[in-house]
């Protein structure tokens, strides 16, 4: 049923019309399948980003957004933030929390490490933290049931940046919540820090081969290396899979001219089935993360994903 999404988003005519309506009717994956989750971007409508045709703090297009994700199989967004330190995006978050739960949809933090090093990022992680759980899901948290847990617990998806942040305080810190969390990290922590975290998750890119000029390396090797350390290494842990379409970083401010061709829909579907080569039933993979929802900067949003223009160019995004 993963594959039969796949298909479904990317619109490559694996279908047909007939087995569309099917679809749409029974999307739904078996329990043994992983939950699908989606990284969401709440800061469109930002003159530092790009125009999408639409703002993140508009309820209506939240509303229409969640209801999209729902009706493709995705259970929960995975909304990258920052913190009370860029307002816009933090009051995005609450705008999407609250509509999340008028529609019985989940949403979690992908929490980004403070960028600037200025020896405070252990203290500034902990006070973001205590924030979010004090807004989002604890239990003042107004609409604290629409925030995704595991096991009863609030999961809070960490991506790291300059890796300044002594996640022993932290993690010894949220344990005296009256919920704690449980923190995910993107590939594997350092060492001193591997017990702070319940589960991993895997990001999108090329592997130990790196970007190709022609964007040819899709992730194959990265993905199965992620699986199999994931098996191996870590049974212990919660794994989070990864999923995308392929990426395009040439219109992000910030990008470095990294591509990942799309291979009209060929991306996706490969990266959404690599996962049954190392889990089944009797090892399922609890959650597979879709990367992403919306980040038109960077060429892997699926909301609006078409490949009308195949072959043209390695990401090809309708109505961006």
């Amino acid at each position: 049923m993963v594959l039969m999404m796949a298909c479904f988003l990317a619109g490559v005519g694996c279908m047909t019309p007939g087995m569309h309506r099917a679809l749409r009717q029974n999307l739904q994956a078996p329990n043994a399948s992983p939950k699908l989750l989606a990284v969401y971007m709440p800061w469109f409508g930002d003159r530092d980003h790009m125009d999408v045709g639409y703002s993140s703090e508009d309820p209506v297009v939240l509303r229409r957004q969640i209801q999209q994700a729902r009706h493709m199989g995705v259970s929960a967004f995975i909304v990258d933030w920052y913190g009370e330190g860029r307002p816009f995006t933090d009051h995005n978050f609450a705008l999407l929390q609250e509509a999340a739960d008028e529609a019985h949809f989940q949403v979690a933090l992908l929490y980004n490490e403070a960028e600037d090093d200025d020896g405070q990022a252990t203290d500034e992680a902990i006070a973001t933290l205590d924030c979010a759980y004090k807004k989002y899901m604890g239990p003042e948290a107004p609409h604290r049931d629409s925030y995704l847990t595991y096991q009863g617990h609030p999961v809070i998806f960490v991506f790291p940046k300059h890796r300044r942040v002594d996640w022993n305080r932290v993690a010894e810190h949220v344990r005296g919540w009256p919920d704690p969390p449980l923190l995910f990290y993107k590939d594997e922590p350092p060492s001193q820090y591997a017990a702070d975290f319940a589960g991993l998750y895997a990001w999108v890119q090329p592997g130990r081969q790196g970007w190709t000029p022609d964007g040819s390396n899709w992730g194959e090797q990265y993905l199965g290396d992620f699986y199999k350390n994931m098996r191996n290494k870590h049974p212990d842990k919660i794994v989070v899979g990864a999923a995308w379409p392929g990426f395009d970083d040439s219109n992000a401010k910030w990008g470095l001219n990294r591509h990942m061709q799309n291979r009209c829909g060929k991306t996706f579907d490969d990266t959404m089935r690599a996962y049954q080569q190392y889990f089944d039933a009797t090892n399922p993979l609890p959650f597979l993360l879709i990367e992403t929802w919306n980040d038109y900067e960077e060429g892997t949003a699926i909301e609006r994903l078409s490949f009308a223009n195949c072959g043209r160019g390695s990401q090809s995004q309708a109505g961006s």
